[in-house]
């Protein structure tokens, strides 16, 4: 903007008649607007603020307000006073400003210096660990809060984060090329990765798998200075376990029931390659999101899960029959067994009583021949007549008619005992083993 020479209260050094230079004739000090300290012309002497009106302000009572013309050329004659005449800035030929020459060096080398020495303050967060390197090496570690370091070049510092739980995903993205935090990702907008979650289990089947690593800083130093990519390590690392541990996994157990060991084993593996790194990462938690066959030979793969299932109810209906039948049939042979043995030992029991009953016979028929036949005679009738109806008729009576007993023949009649044969007198023989007692 040029300097108008002609207005009252111009740029300093523009006069207005009464004086040359910064002067105004009467040998009072100037202000850096071109007039008295305090004072502007046409307000009636009294103390004014460097942009015009009263003591209160542009505005303010007993003043007018600035022009913006005016104000702008103010701003900038103060800027010409302040730079030193090989910027642009200084007085007019022969006005020499207040920041010339070695002043105005100085001044713009305090402030540089003053900015370069405030850009070394610096906040660490709660959540992180403030670590200080000196001329790129380690120096010191600070903790949360407002801390200061010697500025760039001599000293720069990184913060890391220390508590939050990062997630990275593999065979899958829902947020980020290699992982967001655990806070952030959900199961909206998932996008397949093939070359990562196709992988070959141990009976040579392919299975996709998708799955998650939860993972954060347990050493902050080793995380910033032993590997250079943390995040890339920690998924390469945790895919390449992943597909040892599904290689040595039939398919089956890997659909089913081996999810909680499989992510065991690559936690434990995964932690172990960090571990022999010394990359200062901590694996927290894997996470099996999606285990399933590829999705071009899913559907037959579901079918022969169907066959397979319906296999396993015909093996279990015929496990519960067998397990049913065979006890049962079991048992029965055992009583079948049980009463023959009974049966046995009844029919040898039996024998014997009956040897020994003979042999007491023929031992009292030794010794007593006669009685003995004759009581064994008696007996024997005795039995037959008591279990055989009859009629015992005198041969003195005359003119008997004989007749049918058809109401005896209703009775039942109990089975007759066996008996000895009758022995007769003159030729005498052993006694029947079923019958005969001792005298």
């Amino acid at each position: 903007m040029p300097w108008n020479t002609g207005e009252p209260g111009g740029p300093p050094g523009s006069g207005s008649g009464n004086g040359s230079g910064g002067g105004s004739g009467d040998g009072k000090p100037k202000g850096p607007w071109g007039n008295p300290e305090g004072q502007r012309p046409g307000n009636g002497g009294r103390p004014q603020g460097p942009w015009g009106g009263g003591p209160r302000g542009p505005g303010g009572p007993g003043g007018t307000p600035p022009d913006l013309d005016e104000l702008l050329s103010r701003a900038q004659g103060f800027v010409r006073e302040v730079l030193p005449p090989g910027f642009g800035g200084g007085r007019p030929p022969g006005l020499p400003g207040r920041f010339s020459g070695g002043r105005g060096f100085a001044l713009i080398a305090a402030v540089v210096a003053l900015g370069w020495l405030a850009s070394g303050f610096y906040r660490v967060q709660p959540d992180e660990q403030g670590v200080v390197m000196r001329f790129g090496a380690f120096s010191r570690l600070t903790m949360p809060g407002l801390n200061y370091h010697m500025p760039w070049p001599v000293e720069t510092v990184a913060t890391p984060a220390v508590t939050r739980v990062n997630r990275i995903e593999v065979g899958y993205r829902s947020a980020g090329e290699f992982g967001t935090t655990a806070r952030s990702a959900g199961r909206e907008g998932l996008r397949d990765i093939g070359a990562e979650s196709l992988m070959l289990t141990g009976d040579e089947n392919i299975i996709d798998i998708n799955f998650a690593v939860f993972w954060r800083v347990r050493d902050v130093v080793p995380f910033l200075f032993n590997t250079r990519s943390p995040e890339y390590t920690v998924k390469s690392a945790a895919e390449s376990v992943t597909r040892e541990v599904i290689g040595r996994t039939p398919i089956q157990p890997a659909l089913t029931d081996a999810r909680a060991r499989i992510e065991a084993e690559v936690l434990k593996g995964v932690q172990a390659i960090l571990d022999q790194y010394r990359s200062g990462v901590e694996i927290t938690q894997i996470q099996l999101q999606k285990v399933d066959p590829p999705a071009a030979v899913i559907d037959s793969f579901r079918d022969v899960q169907r066959a397979n299932t319906d296999a396993d109810r015909a093996r279990n209906e015929a496990e519960s029959y067998h397990n049913d039948i065979v006890p049962r049939a079991r048992g029965e042979a055992a009583r079948l067994v049980a009463e023959a043995e009974g049966a046995r030992q009844t029919s040898i029991a039996q024998a014997g009583g009956e040897a020994q009953r003979f042999l007491s016979v023929l031992k009292a028929y030794e010794a007593a021949k006669d009685v003995t036949m004759k009581r064994l005679y008696i007996e024997t009738m005795q039995d037959i007549l008591s279990h055989t109806p009859s009629v015992v008729v005198d041969n003195r009576l005359q003119g008997i008619m004989p007749f049918l007993p058809l109401n005896e023949t209703v009775r039942p009649v109990a089975p007759p005992r066996p008996a000895a044969p009758p022995v007769p007198p003159s030729a005498p023989s052993a006694p029947s083993p079923s019958r005969g007692t001792t005298p």
